[in-house]
């Protein structure tokens, strides 16, 4: 038997739904596209909306159960939305939350101004906590839910002018 169709069977997402937040680029669209290939029906969220619907169209192309909206994480009202409608197009259920979404500024930590401590951190951490609060009605209901959070190694080793942001992503909620 061919070892990639039995890890892929072996790992079946099929009948699960997804929440990834900051699914445009990097390691957000990665993870989007790894669950829509194993079987998962993804949604994901991203602030800029020229990105946002170029990735839907890119796939949609290939027929992907991918469906995307517009949302700065950093605003609660943009969050309680956000999950608002992932209640509605998942029918109240909800099989898995990615917390990927993250931003930071590189300057010295003595240089960072109080609006851009309170921008990363309500984007890289109360976005992840607030996030998780939401969907835990609809990880409940579906019976089986997991919540994963994308850090950084740059919360585990010293990196120079990036602290705001190592000390929001270097974090581990566990519940």
């Amino acid at each position: 038997m061919n070892n990639s169709k039995s890890f892929k069977m072996r790992w079946s997402l099929q009948g699960t739904t997804a929440l990834v937040t900051g699914g445009c680029g990097g390691i957000g669209r990665g993870i989007v596209e790894e669950l829509a290939a194993f079987g998962a029906t993804v949604h994901f969220c991203d602030k800029n909306e020229a990105e946002l619907n170029q990735r839907l169209e890119q796939w949609d192309e290939l027929n992907l159960p991918i469906t995307g909206s517009l949302c700065d994480v950093s605003s609660r009202d943009d969050r309680q939305k956000l999950m608002e409608r992932v209640s509605s197009l998942f029918c109240g259920k909800l099989n898995i939350l990615v917390n990927n979404v993250g931003t930071g500024f590189f300057k010295p930590t003595e240089d960072y101004t109080a609006e851009e401590f309170s921008f990363i951190m309500s984007t890289n951490f109360e976005s992840a906590f607030h996030l998780s609060q939401l969907a835990y009605p609809l990880l409940k209901e579906s019976g089986s839910g997991s919540i994963l959070f994308i850090s950084s190694i740059a919360g585990l080793v010293g990196a120079k002018q990036v602290s705001l942001y190592a000390a929001s992503k270097g974090t581990k909620l566990v519940s």
